[in-house]
């Protein structure tokens, strides 16, 4: 596993193939394209990270589920807007019987924002995709019901995209016509 930079200053240990825990060491095996590394906050406890390829997301995270993380905590969308991919879809599970978190991050191409969708896995998804959906326009295939959550049906574009323009509303003081 490698290790992500936290808040500390320190240096990064070298990187491992495959990870130290034996369930994410499976998964390792399981998945070749998936690539593991370990966010070290400072303070708290560590958190296993898998960068998960676009194609091999909906299989790894039925693997995931029933590896024992069967507790969905949330999922959102990032925009890095120079960056290829541009979108990332995170998700956060956790296994209690293990006493583990696991985020998974899935790189989504911003020409044609689409995943699959993982309600059929974690019916809790359905209202974190849509909010993604309508805030980034990245699109869940085999959501059951992909429409807007937060913004009216006829609003135009997606306002968490960094590329979306925030425009600007006129303030008008009272008394600034005046002169002093």
């Amino acid at each position: 596993m490698t290790q992500e930079p936290s808040d500390a200053a320190a240096p990064a240990p070298p990187p491992h193939p495959v990870p130290d825990d034996p369930v994410l060491a499976g998964l390792a095996g399981e998945f070749p394209a998936v690539a593991f590394t370990i966010f070290a906050p400072c303070p708290g406890p560590a958190q296993d990270i898998a960068h998960v390829p676009a194609d091999d997301y909906p299989v790894f995270v039925a693997a995931v589920r029933r590896a024992g993380y069967d507790v969905f905590v949330d999922l959102c969308g990032v925009d890095y807007l120079q960056r290829r991919p541009r979108f990332e879809v995170v998700v956060t599970l956790l296994s209690h019987a293990m006493r583990r978190r696991l985020r998974i991050r899935v790189g989504v191409a911003g020409a044609d924002p689409v995943v699959a969708s993982i309600t059929d896995l974690f019916p809790g998804a359905n209202f974190y995709e849509r909010e993604t959906f309508d805030l980034f326009g990245i699109r869940f295939l085999g959501h059951p019901d992909l429409t807007r959550i937060l913004l009216p049906d006829d609003w135009e574009g997606h306002p968490l995209r960094k590329d979306y323009s925030v425009g600007s509303v006129p303030v008008q003081f009272k008394g600034a016509h005046q002169a002093s």
